[in-house]
């Protein structure tokens, strides 16, 4: 792994470079998307390990590499069509992408004709004679163990955010960015972000009824 690559989308390390690659994607320079993609890589590899572990099921199935590369390839595919002029704003989107990819797979792991619910392999139980025998048993016991419908809510809680409360949820929930960094990110004053961040809060809780989404 390069040591000038950024560890996180917040960081100064690479942070010249990398906004160089935005002005020039910004000017219509397509190929910068390879670099940018490079320079970040580390950090979205970080971001699928955190948030692939919401996902029990998609985890059973797929590991970190396969969803960081389908995760990068939106990711790539999206800033050939949207406008990113900042680091923050790369953010957002590198977190949007992986939380689809990861979405789609728990849809289609969960579903009644997928592999996950006809295959036995893994699941506790599955060999004895007290444990899931039907392909119906199967996809319950996945979706009893990776809350889909309640994740979906979570996710329309937090794009039901208003922008600023939005961003800085994505900056702490998927990113792990410190409150500091994210001032710093934002040019705000630290008790601004404190602030989006527990009204941020508060609204996916009461969403959810006060629970977890996974």
């Amino acid at each position: 792994m390069p040591t000038d690559e950024p560890d996180s989308f917040t960081d100064t390390v690479g942070a010249p470079e990398l906004a160089n690659c935005l002005d020039r994607l910004a000017a219509g320079d397509l190929a910068a998307r390879d670099r940018i993609i490079e320079l970040c890589g580390h950090r979205l590899r970080v971001l699928v390990q955190r948030m692939l572990a919401q996902f029990p099921s998609v985890r059973r199935w797929d590991d970190t590499d396969d969803v960081f590369q389908n995760a990068a390839m939106r990711l790539h595919r999206a800033l050939g069509h949207v406008t990113i002029s900042s680091p923050r704003e790369l953010a957002a989107l590198a977190a949007t992408a992986i939380e689809r990819e990861l979405l789609d797979l728990a849809r289609r792991y969960a579903g009644p004709m997928s592999f996950a619910a006809n295959h036995a392999t893994n699941l506790p139980g599955m060999s004895g004679s007290h444990g899931p025998s039907t392909p119906h048993a199967v996809r319950d016991a996945v979706a009893a163990e990776d809350p889909l419908e309640r994740w979906t809510l979570f996710q329309d809680a937090i794009a039901g955010l208003p922008d600023d409360l939005r961003e800085v949820f994505h900056l702490v929930w998927y990113l792990d960015a410190d409150q500091q960094s994210v001032a710093r990110l934002m040019q705000c004053a630290e008790r601004t972000v404190r602030r989006r961040w527990q009204e941020a809060r508060q609204a996916v809780r009461t969403a959810l009824d006060g629970q977890r989404p996974a």
